[in-house]
Formats: C-alpha cells, sequence, structure tokens
C-alpha cells in the first residue's frame, strides 16, 4: 500500500488552514486496535486519505434521556472535502421546512407537482413514472434522495428551496461554513443562481399553488482557496492544473452531522439549528432514511442492484450485502471525486446499542480527477467497513449505566409487492 500512500502525498489538497485538526486520544487508542491492512494503512497516513472522523457515544438516563459524548479524529472544518450526495440531507429538510412554512391549503409533502423552465439551462419535469401517483412530489424526491441517492431529486429540491434560501437558513441555523451552490447537472455559476417556476397541483390536474422562477442576488464567500490534485480531465482533455473546488458545495464533517442528529434527537440541538418539521415530517424522514430499497415499492428499485448496505458504508461488506439482524441505520451518504463520506445513527435492537458515527476519506491515488480512477473497492469501501465494524464491536462490549429504550425507532417498513411493474435500475447518482 506504500505507493498509493506516496502519490496521494503528492497530490493533497492546497487550502490555507486557520485551525488545528481535532483529535481525541479514546478514538485515536480505538482505531490502532483494527489491524486489518487497508485500515491500517489509512490511519497510519491519514493526512495522505484526508481522513476524518466524529465517533458519538450516546448515554441514557433513568428517563431514557439521551446525552451524547463526541469523539474526534482530525476533525477540521477548513479542511474541504467534497460533500457530494451527503447536500441531499439538509435540502431534503429545508424542502420539508418550506413547505410547512408555506402554510398553503393543499400544498403538502406529498402534493403532486411540475416544474418549468424560464431560463438558460433549466428542463421540465411535469411527471414522475416511479411514483404512485405519476407525478413528482417533495416527499417522492426524498425517497429516491435517501434509499439509492438520485441526483435528480437532489436538484428539484435545490429548485424548490432556491439557492438564496438555502444558503440563508442554513446560515441562521448556525451553519457558517456551509455552502450550497449547484444542481446535480452541468450548469454555469449563473445558471445555478437561478431556479425554476414550479406548479402544485390537484388530482384532477387543476393549480394548487404556483411558485414564480427565483434569483440569488446575494454574494458567496470564495476567499479560502480549495484545489485538489495535479490534474483532471475536461471533456476528453487532460488539463495539467489542480482541480478548483472553491465555488463548489461545502458541508463540514461536523455540521453534517449536527443535521443528522437534529433529524434524530432534534432536542438535543440547539433550538436554533433545528429545522421546522412536524411530527409526521420526523416520522417520514425516519422511516426512509433506514428503509432498505427491497422495502420500498415506490420508487420500485432493483433488490440485486440497490442491496441493503448499497448506501451503508460502514456495513458494505464485499461479501455479504446484508446488515447484522435487528440493526438498522439512519443515514446518508456522499461519493465523488475520491471522497466517501457517510453521516450514521446506528440502533441494534437485539443488544440495546445505538451510537454514531460520521467520516469522510478521500481516495485518488493518481492525483487526476474526473479519470473514474478512484481507489473505492480496494481502499475506500474496505476501510469504512472496517471502521464500522471497529466501532460497532465496540459498542457492542461498552457498559451503559442504563439500558436505552430505543422503541421510538422501531418503524413499521414497507413490504415489496409481488405485481409485474418493472423494476428501477441504474440511477443517476
Amino acid at each position: 500500500m506504500n505507493y498509493l500512500f506516496t502519490s496521494l502525498c503528492l497530490c493533497l489538497l492546497t487550502i490555507q488552514s486557520y485551525a488545528q485538526p481535532r483529535t481525541d486520544k479514546l478514538l485515536e487508542n480505538l482505531l490502532e486496535t483494527n489491524r486489518h491492512p487497508v485500515f491500517q494503512e489509512v490511519i497510519t497516513h491519514p493526512e495522505a486519505y484526508r481522513l476524518q472522523i466524529i465517533y458519538t457515544q450516546i448515554d441514557r438516563d433513568a428517563a431514557n434521556k439521551p446525552s451524547f459524548k463526541n469523539y474526534y479524529f482530525r476533525v477540521d472544518s477548513t479542511e474541504y472535502f467534497n460533500p457530494a450526495s451527503t447536500v441531499k440531507l439538509p435540502l431534503a429538510l429545508l424542502s420539508l421546512e418550506k413547505l410547512n412554512r408555506l402554510k398553503k391549503p393543499g400544498v403538502t409533502k406529498f402534493t403532486a407537482m411540475q416544474f418549468d423552465s424560464a431560463y438558460s439551462g433549466q428542463t421540465n419535469e411535469w411527471h414522475d413514472k416511479t411514483a404512485q401517483t405519476g407525478y413528482p412530489s417533495i416527499a417522492q424526491f426524498i425517497r429516491k434522495a435517501f434509499l439509492v441517492s438520485d441526483n435528480d431529486a437532489y436538484s428539484r429540491m435545490y429548485e424548490f428551496v432556491g439557492q438564496e434560501s438555502i444558503n440563508r437558513s442554513l446560515h441562521a441555523k448556525g451553519y457558517l461554513d456551509t455552502r450550497i451552490t449547484h444542481r446535480f447537472v452541468r450548469m454555469s455559476s449563473d445558471e445555478n443562481r437561478h431556479t425554476n417556476p414550479i406548479r402544485f397541483i390537484r388530482k384532477d390536474g387543476k393549480l394548487t399553488y404556483a411558485q414564480a422562477a427565483a434569483y440569488n442576488r446575494d454574494p458567496f464567500d470564495f476567499s479560502r482557496i480549495a484545489k485538489l490534485g495535479k490534474g483532471y480531465y475536461a471533456k476528453d482533455s487532460l488539463i495539467q492544473e489542480p482541480f478548483n473546488f472553491t465555488e463548489r458545495n461545502k458541508l463540514p464533517l461536523a455540521s453534517f452531522q449536527q443535521m443528522l442528529q437534529s433529524v434524530l434527537f432534534p432536542l438535543s440541538v440547539p433550538e436554533k439549528q433545528r429545522f421546522d418539521l412536524t411530527p409526521d415530517d420526523y416520522t417520514f424522514l425516519h422511516q426512509y432514511l433506514s428503509q432498505f430499497p427491497r422495502e420500498t415499492n415506490y420508487p420500485k428499485y432493483d433488490a440485486q442492484q440497490y442491496y441493503d448496505s448499497y448506501v451503508k458504508f460502514f456495513f458494505m461488506d464485499s461479501l455479504h450485502h446484508q446488515l447484522p439482524q435487528d440493526v438498522r441505520v439512519f443515514n446518508k451518504v456522499g461519493w465523488a471525486y475520491g471522497f466517501l463520506t457517510d453521516a450514521s445513527y446506528v440502533v441494534d435492537f437485539k443488544h440495546k446499542v445505538e451510537y454514531m458515527l460520521t467520516a469522510t476519506l478521500y481516495t485518488n491515488s493518481d492525483g487526476i480527477l474526473n479519470d473514474d480512477k478512484y481507489e473505492y473497492e480496494s481502499v475506500g469501501h474496505p476501510f469504512l467497513y472496517q471502521l464500522g465494524q471497529t466501532i460497532y464491536q465496540h459498542e457492542r462490549k461498552r457498559r451503559r449505566q442504563h439500558t436505552p429504550n430505543l422503541s421510538q425507532f422501531r418503524i413499521p417498513y414497507e413490504k415489496r409487492a409481488n405485481d409485474n411493474r418493472p423494476t428501477v435500475k441504474d440511477v443517476d447518482n
């Protein structure tokens, strides 16, 4: 593995540092116990892999009230990593929050939507054949974004909330170092500032509510330069210079975990950092953060391609694609440009175990971006699986003063119907 370390050292991210990475001895010592060669390669050279980890112990008091203790390994909000699909989590939360604040009769997360186009690069979306109703909706976008990390679902929620509202809302909640600047389709920065007109319609097709096209006039702070690698492909040409992420999405690891915690344990985070959600929203989010694609009817995902651990990186074993019995993972992942990231809340109902684990690492030994030659399979996924097992086995042994009552996270999941509809394959994610 030394060749990979040497190559990675040559293409580290160029970025000005404003803080020292935070590391806690307990987690550092715990990581040393796993002697798997890939795991130790990454742990021994964490700077090369831009590794960051947050492990959160959860303990309950006699009244079952949870308390949280975070342990960090190289966590630094100024060290850029590409958040990829992890930004789908805040977009889902902001979409539900916007619906609740609209207070428009007949407009809910289940209401049919139609997207029109009004500016360069924009596209229409009037129907969704994966939905039971045949129409797009915020609920269906969230299902698709969480179950298999669908990219179109994210882009449509981005268009619903709007670039200006996305960033103003996140900053107002105290997530100051976050930045959401673009859809997941190729567009210019100007095109990403413009978002589509949208219609909410009734079952008979009549208009319920119309949202006008929007434009973001707020400036972004791009003063902190973030460049990665030694070259990148643009179409078929190799550009011999670092890839510039300065104007791309940014979601620091601690903010990402805090957002997930706010969904699962809203009272545990400051009121300012919570999202304006209803009890039904929380129930809905909990279900689709943890439900398996094979349990879902709409969309009807192909169970072989989208296996149980498909978006559960800490339990994604190359040999076994199922989670341990009685374990559920409430999480969101992202992968792009050699980065792999996962924020998870893990529950083991049989052994009465719960904890949070969040991590990101970078696997791109040749230093070339957009060449589709990343070490996801040989380094990234094996490392995250070993990390997940290290923490899971530690939690299985960790003594607690009070046994947690985890019944609030027992969810009546869907059961796949036996029908003749074709399964959904090859999603753009």
